[in-house]
């Protein structure tokens, strides 16, 4: 598993199409999306998806989220309410995913959804990831393309430094431009659950459906990616909500004031939330304990503090 050559393919005609053929076979291709980098596997067989698992070193019980080239696709693997096919039209392609009953013959591996009976759907913007899609002709598995439970990739550069040798390719589209993972949302029976918060933020979700979104509790089941508590960690020791560093501690700033990195010194939240990630690689490259400044718990703020609070978690 880990003496493969991976290639490293641009984003030409060519390029998309050899990615294409090495998904057909089982193979493993790294792709880009708005928010990180993806690992694709062929959602339909098993062997492809085991090989995925294998690759990253993901636990079988946290469950895959499935891309599909456009809205139309997704009847044919899970079964949408009038609720989620509202959130579908309004924003697909996007950072969002569904999680949704299991539609009845839907030909996923098992291992796709670690034996729930739902699934994790998503149709991506980005138009790499779309051509990709297009070429390949069938849903791909695409959890982020880095080993579990580490920091997320979003630069080719990023999936390389975890996953090479280990995957077929990687299609470098260069850095993501949301970077924080997709926002997943599920539902009981009427009631919609944010399982994730990611790159879209909750005010238009609810404002999509006119009504008030319940929260996933840490204590349950998990029952869609994203959810483990220690996740996106550096592999220093990551300290929150500090108005300064200790000694020996380097500094990951917000807004104004001084620090070894600024997510961003104008406090602007997209930016903080698309610098997020390629800032905690360059910190834990240094070796040395990592602080990390106060966030604003509000719109995309939600997303960056639940990944920064697992990335803080204590290790299991």
């Amino acid at each position: 598993m880990d003496d493969r050559e991976t290639q490293h393919l641009g984003t030409t005609a060519p390029d998309l199409a050899r990615a294409a053929e090495l998904l057909r076979q089982g193979g493993l291709v790294a792709f880009p999306t708005e928010t990180v980098y993806g690992l694709g596997a062929d959602a339909r067989q098993g062997r492809a998806v085991a090989d995925l698992f294998a690759a990253k070193g993901r636990p079988a019980f946290n469950p895959l989220i499935v891309h599909l080239a456009d809205m139309a696709d997704a009847a044919q693997y899970a079964d949408l309410s009038d609720d989620a096919a509202r959130l579908a039209q309004a924003f697909w392609p996007g950072a969002l995913t569904l999680v949704l009953p299991l539609a009845r013959d839907h030909g996923l591996s098992e291992l796709v959804t670690a034996g729930l009976a739902t699934v994790g759907l998503r149709v991506p913007a980005h138009p790499v990831a779309r051509a990709l899609l297009a070429a390949f002709g069938g849903p791909l598995a695409g959890p982020s393309a880095n080993p579990s439970g580490r920091i997320s990739p979003t630069t080719a550069q990023h999936v390389l430094a975890g996953l090479s040798g280990r995957i077929d390719a990687v299609i470098d589209a260069g850095p993501c431009p949301v970077g924080v993972e997709s926002t997943v949302v599920g539902f009981d029976g009427e009631t919609p659950i944010l399982l994730r918060p990611g790159g879209v933020p909750l005010d238009p979700l609810e404002a999509a459906l006119g009504r008030r979104f319940s929260s996933w509790d840490d204590g349950r089941a998990i029952s869609a990616p994203g959810q483990l508590r220690s996740h996106y960690a550096p592999r220093v020791r990551v300290r929150l909500n500090a108005e300064a560093p200790e000694p020996g501690e380097v500094y990951l700033g917000f807004g104004s004031g001084t620090g070894d990195l600024n997510l961003s010194p104008s406090g602007d939240l997209s930016e903080a939330a698309a610098r997020l990630f390629a800032c905690l690689h360059q910190l834990d490259a240094l070796g040395r304990p990592i602080a990390v400044a106060p966030i604003p718990e509000t719109g995309l703020g939600q997303a960056i503090n639940d990944r920064l609070r697992r990335a803080a978690a204590p290790r299991t």
